[in-house]
């Protein structure tokens, strides 16, 4: 059983940044890719970064270059710094981790970014 607590959403402005926190319940070196979503009002969820625990990344192609995941594996978290922000980055940010053939989701923060 894993839990996934996100944190660090709020209300900013186009060009602003935030950064987003997801805590995890366990060491999340067993844990070998975590992967961050979110999803807009009347939109699919959709996949946004992703960071292995090699460190490597990937990122959607509407968030590189703005877009930095990373992980601190001794505080079992992983963040996403999202800069120059955009009004169409307003959404539902969630992080997900794969343990076991089982999927875990964190309850979700919401960004919202004004004109």
């Amino acid at each position: 059983q894993v839990q996934l607590v996100e944190s660090g959403g709020g209300l900013v402005q186009a060009g602003g940044s935030l950064r987003l926190s997801c805590l995890a319940s366990v060491n999340i070196f067993s844990i070998s890719g975590m992967e961050w979503y979110r999803q807009a009002p009347g939109k699919q969820r959709e996949l946004v970064a992703v960071i292995m625990i090699s460190g490597s990344t990937n990122y959607a192609d509407s968030v590189k270059g703005r877009f930095t995941a990373s992980r601190d594996n001794a505080k079992n978290t992983v963040y996403l710094q999202m800069n120059s922000l955009k009004p169409e980055d307003t959404a539902v940010y969630y992080c997900k981790a794969r343990k076991t053939g089982q999927d875990y989701w964190g309850q979700g923060t919401q960004v919202t970014v004004s004109e």
